[in-house]
């Protein structure tokens, strides 16, 4: 007789809570796969309100620009009382935003694509253009780029130079080194997809510019606080004069009644 083949016996079934947990795992893909379908749903509806309520603000921001046009050093006042921003700011960086009439910020009609921030400048003694334009934008391969405005700096004028010239002076004047110019962030396109001075611009001071331009001097702030600080040490030195003057009173009126009993003493004898 041929030896029968053994056959090897079939894998045991999982257990049944093994099983359990791997319909739960499928029935949550599924669930996830429609949490998913609605969150982009969801974008394309954001997108279409944003894009609704871009077109509504628009007059608004004109009507703005228009006022804005009648405060004479407006946008620089703005950009010294930002934090970021007076962070990149030299002072001859300072002296050329007095030039500076007008900024305007417009994101592109998808909005997801890109946007352009102008600068609208009178005749000045630094460079010869009126507008200093900066877009970023989506390639054709849907990478974050940006473009700028070529600068006509007037003859020994260019501030971004000047900036560079002063880092590479002697390390002893190190401590007083100022920012590179804000000029420079015209001709940087090194991340276009993370521009911290084109993002501050479009997202915090464009919305709301009136609030920084409002912002109180620290200067005068810390005067009155000194003028207060002075109030407070006047008060409490005539405080104490009245305190000193109790005091003396009080010594008075015992010498008194001790002159008092003395007589009295006297007169009994």
């Amino acid at each position: 007789m041929m030896p029968r083949s053994h056959q090897p016996p079939p894998p045991p079934p999982p257990p049944p809570h093994e099983k359990e947990q791997q319909e739960a795992i499928e029935h949550i893909d599924e669930v996830q796969n429609e949490i998913d379908r609605l969150n982009e749903q969801a974008s394309e509806e954001i997108l279409k309100v944003e894009q609704k309520y871009n077109k509504l603000r628009q007059p608004f921001f004109q009507k703005r620009s228009e006022l804005i046009a009648k405060i004479p050093n407006f946008w620089v006042t703005t950009f010294v009382n930002h934090p970021q921003v007076s962070a990149l700011l030299g002072e001859e960086d300072e002296e050329a935003l007095h030039y500076l009439t007008r900024v305007e910020v417009t994101e592109f009609e998808d909005i997801k694509s890109g946007y352009r921030i102008d600068f609208y400048f009178d005749e000045n003694p630094y460079f010869e253009n009126k507008v200093l334009s900066k877009e970023f934008h989506l390639n054709e391969s849907g990478d974050p780029s940006s473009k700028s405005t070529e600068i006509k700096w007037k003859s020994g004028k260019d501030l971004t130079k000047r900036s560079s010239q002063t880092q590479n002076k002697a390390s002893r004047k190190r401590q007083h080194e100022e920012p590179e110019s804000f000029f420079t962030w015209f001709t940087d396109h090194s991340d276009a997809g993370a521009d911290e001075l084109g993002e501050v611009i479009k997202d915090d001071i464009w919305p709301n510019p009136l609030q920084y331009y409002l912002v109180p001097d620290m200067d005068d702030e810390e005067g009155e606080g000194e003028e207060d600080d002075d109030d407070d040490e006047e008060e409490e030195g005539l405080e104490d004069i009245d305190e000193e003057g109790d005091e003396d009173e009080g010594e008075e009126d015992e010498d008194d009644d001790e002159g008092e009993e003395g007589e009295e003493d006297e007169g009994e004898d």
